[in-house]
């Protein structure tokens, strides 16, 4: 017992719970202490009661007229406990609502909302005082004696009663001072002594004399009889307390069941976390004497090249010392008594001509230089050394941005190019900011189903879906995939996240993908043929898109010679068949007791038009739904209703049930079902009136080939129609 000391401890004195409240997040903390909390973030400090054994509340502190009034009731203490129970004083009738506290809680590490009457929202934990008062006599009071609280000091005894109402301990004397026969007090509750006494049942803390016997599962919270009949808990889903006692013990009982016969399992984690435990030890080791070396390498070639620029420093400064140490002697040479002028005055004294002449050509020359030298002085080399500064400003970004490997960011699912048709194609891209990655995980699974015989919702069912439910596509290139071998009619959930060296990064956010009713048909509208009834076995989907901007498009399926007979007539002249108010053409009219030939829905200019269940011809003939039926939770109108045009239509063709289902491709979602004769070969067909453009569905798995039929048409502005 002594191993679930941590389980009873207060996340904020970190000792054992007195008096602990239950927050909204479900963690539980001592009364005083979440009082405390409160005052150190700035609210009004609460009015609490004096302790139980404290000198206020003995009755030896008292005077006799005071010691025979009835304590007050325990229920009454515990309201008194909750801050801001009723209206505090100065607050008006008009005044708003007071601000609502948030209780900064540890475990969660966010802020928890308690609402505008504070603690008062919280009901006491009396299962979890239970546990404490028997843990603290199974480990530290079991040989220790709880002494009465009335007593004079210098005649304690050991207490032999504990009052509930009193919640106080007595020996036997004072027990019958302060519980007088023929007193109220006689008819108080005692208990064996305790250090801990507690309110007998727990009370709404909105009405004071009720029980709370109800449970709220929409809230959740429990609620008294008072509480179920206001107008916040209608549609609710509300049950008696004892039957969600009875449901929660159940699934406690059974969670408990199976960790305890899985208690090999559970060593084995262990040993398998204290195997990791010193592995990581190793391994943060490791990683610090690399970083060490890398360091080390860093300041190895910083000094290396510095060494380097040194050297071509100080090579500049000797070549520039130089130059001007021999401009300086020149301009020394031109003093009064030295140098070149000393010579000329010499030569100046020569009285030969010839002579002279041949010694002072070369003399000339020098004072001609020397003059000029004078005239236009410059320096013999630059002293600033401007371009030997060094600009380290990229470096040191570098350095100040230099860290530890990132795994990448979660990646971004790019919704308009992830799509669910002969096989599943998701798209991502990395945020801005994201370590680059080697490649990435690619993750999915069925919703709603768990592999390995689990059932979603129960103990083992969880624990097989954390086991077996994901299948993965490992080292994945580029920022795509395709997912085959799929269910139809299935939702499934898709997560992708990258990896590089540092490791896998987190996850992105779930997707979910439903796919196709029925397998995808591959056709292409430059070919005429008919779907012949050996060869349609089962059902048939496919996808289109028909532009916004077309001003007339049916789109549905048909007898192929049926479909041709209508096709063959002259351009000028219209079908017998079409009604333009219908919305759905039909063929019916030849037969009034057999299913139509084809099943048309019309869009155009934006919309989609769906006909009325009484438009329909021969509801339930030939189907398996027994009714033919438009968009769910439609306005019903005998003409039908219309709809914005979804970004692509779906079309599923039950050829044995002779059924045609039209979708939403985008969500799935059903707009309109319908009949169709397919007792020939049946194909599908589209037709325009005046101009439009539609686009088949690409299949999946020609998104990688060089070349592919053509998939689009674009009709100018007459009637056209095609089959495939």
């Amino acid at each position: 017992m002594k191993s679930m000391e941590q389980e009873l401890q207060c996340p904020v004195c970190k000792g054992l719970v007195k008096q602990p409240v239950v927050l909204p997040c479900l963690h539980s903390v001592c009364l005083l202490c979440a009082s405390e909390v409160l005052v150190q973030s700035g609210y009004p400090p609460p009015d609490l009661p004096p302790e139980p054994n404290s000198p206020a509340s003995t009755p030896n502190t008292r005077s006799p007229r005071q010691a025979r009034r009835p304590m007050p009731k325990a229920d009454r203490i515990d309201r008194q406990l909750r801050p801001g129970f009723g209206t505090y004083p100065g607050r008006r009738r008009k005044d708003g609502p007071p601000p609502v506290m948030l209780f900064p809680c540890v475990p969660c590490g966010r802020d928890v909302e308690l609402g505008e009457r504070g603690l008062a929202e919280c009901l006491r934990n009396l299962t979890l005082e239970r546990i404490v008062e028997r843990y603290r006599h199974t480990v530290s009071l079991g040989s220790a004696a709880v002494m009465c609280q009335f007593c004079k000091p210098s005649q304690v005894q050991e207490a032999t009663k504990g009052c509930a109402d009193c919640r106080a301990n007595f020996c036997n004397e004072c027990f019958k001072l302060y519980h007088p026969w023929g007193t109220p007090r006689a008819q108080h509750e005692h208990v064996l002594p305790t250090l801990n006494f507690r309110p007998k049942v727990l009370s709404c803390p909105e009405h004071d004399t009720e029980r709370l016997q109800f449970y709220c599962k929409s809230c959740p919270r429990l609620l008294c009889a008072l509480c179920k009949l206001r107008r916040i808990h209608a549609g609710h889903k509300i049950i008696p307390i004892t039957q969600a006692y009875q449901t929660l013990k159940d699934k406690i009982s059974k969670e408990l069941n199976y960790i305890l016969s899985n208690q090999d399992t559970v060593l084995s984690q262990i040993t398998q976390l204290e195997n990791v435990v010193t592995q990581t030890e190793v391994n943060s080791v490791s990683a610090r004497e690399h970083l060490a070396q890398c360091v080390r390498e860093l300041n190895g070639l910083l000094a290396e090249r510095q060494a380097m620029l040194t050297q071509a420093l100080e090579a500049s400064r000797q070549k520039r010392g130089e130059a001007l140490a021999n401009q300086v002697a020149e301009r020394r040479s031109l003093l009064e008594h030295a140098g070149l002028l000393a010579f000329s005055q010499e030569l100046l004294k020569e009285t030969d001509p010839a002579c002279f002449v041949h010694a002072a050509r070369s003399t000339h020359s020098r004072l001609a230089k020397a003059i000029e030298s004078l005239q236009c002085f410059s320096l013999a080399a630059d002293p600033s050394f401007r371009h030997f500064q060094l600009d380290v400003s990229r470096e040191l970004k570098l350095l100040s941005d230099l860290d530890f490997i990132q795994a990448p960011l979660a990646p971004v699912i790019d919704t308009q190019r992830t799509l669910a048709y002969d096989q599943l194609f998701l798209c991502w891209r990395l945020p801005p900011d994201s370590s680059p990655a080697w490649h990435f995980s690619v993750e999915f699974r069925r919703r709603g189903v768990v592999p390995g015989g689990g059932v979603r919702g129960s103990v083992h069912g969880g624990l097989a879906a954390a086991r077996w439910g994901w299948q993965r596509l490992e080292e994945v290139t580029g920022n795509s995939a395709v997912i085959d071998r799929l269910e139809m009619d299935s939702v499934y959930v898709l997560r992708v996240r990258g990896c590089n060296k540092a490791g896998f990064g987190e996850y992105s956010e779930e997707v979910y993908l439903h796919t196709p009713p029925a397998p995808v048909l591959n056709f292409y509208l430059d070919s005429r043929w008919g779907l012949h009834a050996d060869r349609l076995v089962g059902r048939h989907y496919w996808a289109c898109s028909v532009e916004p901007g077309s001003y007339l498009v049916k789109v549905g399926v048909g007898l192929e010679a049926k479909l041709q007979e209508w096709f063959h007539l002259p351009q000028d002249m219209a079908s017998p068949r079409y009604d333009p108010d219908s919305g759905h053409d039909s063929g019916a009219e030849d037969a009034l007791d057999s299913p139509p030939p084809f099943s048309f829905l019309t869009m155009g200019m934006g919309k989609i038009y769906l006909p009325s269940t009484t438009n329909s011809h021969h509801s339930g003939q030939g189907s398996g739904s027994g009714r033919d039926s438009a968009l769910p939770n439609s306005p019903s109108s005998p003409t039908g209703v219309t709809y914005p045009l979804p970004p692509r239509l779906g079309v599923c063709l039950d050829f044995e049930k002779g059924r045609v289902t039209f979708y939403d491709a985008h969500s799935l979602r059903p707009l309109w079902e319908g009949p169709v004769d397919c007792s020939g070969p049946v194909c599908p067909a589209f037709c325009f009136i005046g101009g439009g453009a539609l686009q088949l569905q690409e299949l999946v798995s020609n998104r990688n080939a060089d070349q592919t039929p053509v998939r689009r048409v674009t009709i100018q502005s007459r009637v056209t129609k095609l089959t495939n």
